[in-house]
């Protein structure tokens, strides 16, 4: 997977998070809400890769951080580490096996993607059309459909059990689908500064953008 494709699906990420105060809401009531309930998160996640033949071709396991505002670790521990980290505005993303680090600025320039929605001051209605897909394997399920046209992806479907974040899955405009599933997770939990510091390792190439 490439490095815009794991930004992206790190930023749809970070906006998912529930508590289970909000089970008895109707599920895009409860979607609505996380961006208001949850200042923090933890989550171990697996990340499948499927193909147009709906085989999968990858499957990444490893554990997620998010502080608001704007901060997020997301670490791939399994079959290869790379490591996202984000803070100030920019985002680093380290290869372990490559030994580079590419950073990027996090801002408008990444459209319609829920990276905007840092701020706050964006909701889901200015993004997507939201709709309510019923239950499957046991998680209530919303479609986002983006209102831009310029974005990356055809669809998400964001998937909840019991008030909580549980599985995501993400249609780009390349064919790729990716599903998420997420387990142990914690909401609001003390999370120390130093997870969301990044320095470079010696030796690694470091590329900005």
């Amino acid at each position: 997977m490439n490095i815009k494709t794991i930004f992206r699906l790190v930023l749809l990420a970070l906006f998912f998070t529930a508590s289970s105060s909000f089970a008895a809401e109707p599920p895009v009531k409860q979607l609505q809400a996380f961006l208001k309930a949850s200042k923090s998160l933890t989550a171990d996640f697996k990340q499948v890769l499927i193909n147009e033949a709906g085989d999968p071709t990858q499957t990444s396991f490893g554990v997620f951080y998010l502080q608001r505002p704007g901060k997020f670790r997301w670490d791939y521990l399994k079959p290869f580490q790379q490591q996202i980290v984000s803070t100030s505005g920019k985002v680093w993303f380290y290869d372990t096996d490559l030994e580079q680090v590419t950073i990027k600025k996090l801002d408008e320039s990444l459209g319609s993607t829920p990276a905007l929605l840092l701020s706050g001051d964006i909701s889901l209605e200015d993004n997507y059309t939201m709709e309510d897909q019923g239950v499957d394997e046991d998680m209530q399920w919303i479609k986002l459909l983006p209102k831009s046209q310029e974005s990356s992806f055809k669809y998400i479907l964001i998937g909840l059990n019991k008030g909580a974040l549980a599985g995501m899955e993400l249609s780009d405009n390349f064919g790729q689908l990716t599903r998420i599933y997420f387990s142990n997770v914690h909401i609001n939990p003390p999370l120390k500064p130093t997870l969301f510091e990044f320095k470079a390792p010696k030796g690694v190439d470091v590329f900005s953008e």
